[in-house]
């Protein structure tokens, strides 16, 4: 049953492509809908599980409130990102440019800053499987020249890269900034390991939330100009979006806390999310390639997971 429950974040994540392109509307629309969503199961998460199990004095840490509404603001830059890149790629080219992206950029991140790559054992090893990442996400978006037009349309490659990007640094900073505040000592270690870390991430979702949807305002008005059309019917749909991706992140804390699976487990599991993104792409929303392309996309989502895996164990070593 736990592995089950870990393995949720997983489908929720890789679904997000798919369900917001069901859900339709602008990657502007896209993004505030899934905030407001995200505000929602936020605002739950904080009256029905952080206050009940830490109380009000540690739910409504003033410092705790800050790291959470600094990060949801850099979430809402990564799903931006996203969302143009979905729009610019395709969902199954994006989505796994932005899971390869998200892997290494972290892993870079913890290594280098957080320190939490050790020895030379495992930085060979970490190197390795960034490698690993990097081929498989460049496998998935090879085009086939040889193939027809309808299994090569036409795609804003250079925009989408540059939003995957964006996407990328955004997301990095949104996983890592609650870490590094404690890195720096602006978050105590007595606040940051309570309950094994549960506490403090799962107060971290309230204000989190608010940041998401205050910097979803901004890109969508000052940056994507799209502020006379943010409440259409686009956005309503979207919420559904929010709900599908929040569901996913409150399991993936669940299965972080959980003994029996751990921080390295449940971070993998959760990079499955990959196959679900890159193949319901295909089969569901009817994205074209040809059987040279599919050679590719196999062998590419193998290399991403595998990369995965690597990085997630390296503590083992």
């Amino acid at each position: 049953m736990s592995i089950l429950i870990a393995l949720i974040p997983a489908l929720a994540w890789g679904s997000t492509g798919l369900v917001t392109t069901k859900m339709g509307g602008t990657a502007a629309q896209g993004t505030l809908g899934m905030t407001f969503g995200a505000f929602v199961f936020g605002m739950l998460t904080l009256g029905l599980f952080v206050v009940p199990q830490a109380g009000m004095e540690f739910a409504f840490n003033p410092r705790i409130w800050i790291v959470g509404f600094v990060s949801g603001l850099f979430w809402a830059v990564g799903t931006a990102g996203q969302f143009v890149g979905f729009k610019k790629l395709g969902v199954s080219v994006g989505n796994p440019l932005s899971t390869a992206g998200q892997i290494v950029s972290n892993a870079l991140m913890a290594a280098a800053v957080l320190g939490e790559w050790t020895t030379g054992r495992m930085w060979t090893f970490g190197l390795l499987a960034i490698a690993a990442v990097v081929i498989g996400a460049i496998f998935t978006a090879l085009p086939d020249s040889k193939a027809p037009a309808e299994v090569n349309p036409q795609h804003d490659f250079k925009g989408g890269l540059v939003a995957v990007l964006i996407s990328t640094i955004g997301y990095m900073m949104y996983f890592v900034f609650p870490n590094l505040l404690n890195k720096i000592g602006y978050i105590s270690n007595a606040v940051h390991n309570r309950h094994d870390g549960l506490d403090y991430m799962t107060a971290i979702v309230g204000p989190q939330s608010i940041g998401q949807v205050l910097g979803a305002f901004i890109i969508v008005i000052f940056f994507m100009k799209e502020g006379k059309t943010m409440f259409q019917k686009g956005t309503w749909m979207n919420i559904v979006t929010g709900l599908v991706w929040a569901l996913g992140n409150v399991f993936m804390f669940i299965s972080t806390a959980n003994p029996n699976i751990g921080q390295a487990t449940a971070s993998t599991l959760s990079q499955t999310g990959i196959i679900v993104g890159t193949f319901g792409a295909i089969y569901l929303l009817g994205e074209k390639k040809s059987k040279r392309q599919m050679v590719f996309v196999v062998i590419g989502a193998i290399l991403v997971v595998i990369g995965a895996i690597m990085i997630a164990k390296l503590k083992t070593l």
